[in-house]
């Protein structure tokens, strides 16, 4: 009777063999699974190519020097003004009332603070500017 009385003993403990096989198999399925999606680039309308030359009454140079400071220029005219970044908004807003066809060419010394540029294009933002070139001052 002594094969009766034995009793099954039940564990305390949750049984980990498998957890390893597991683990392995949801790592192979999200690694199989994953999709990566392709670099689109920027989102740019660029325009076509003109033969025509831009006549010079229509540009509005603004030079931005190695001190920071925006020399404004008109493309028609050899006298410059020396201004803050902050005044191109205003600027801009007048000389477009008066030409509606202006461009705002941003030329950029390569020793001057990258955030003097990013402010004058900020202010031909918040103008409304439409038509910007952007060029690098050569020496």
């Amino acid at each position: 009777m002594a094969i009766l009385d034995r009793r099954t003993r039940v564990s305390g403990e949750i049984p980990t063999s498998s957890v390893a096989d597991i683990a392995f198999l949801l790592l192979v399925f999200f690694l199989v699974t994953t999709v990566f999606p392709k670099d689109r680039g920027l989102a740019l309308v660029l325009p076509t190519p003109v033969e025509a030359p831009v006549p010079a009454r229509n540009v509005l140079h603004l030079l931005i020097q190695s001190d920071g400071v925006v020399e404004v220029r008109r493309g028609d005219s050899d006298k410059s003004v020396r201004m803050a970044a902050a005044a191109v908004e205003d600027l801009w807003r007048m000389e477009v009332v008066e030409n509606p066809r202006l461009i705002a060419a941003v030329k950029t010394d390569p020793n001057a603070p990258y955030r003097r540029m990013v402010d004058v294009l900020d202010a031909l933002h918040s103008a409304g500017a439409r038509r910007v070139s952007l060029q690098v001052i050569e020496r």
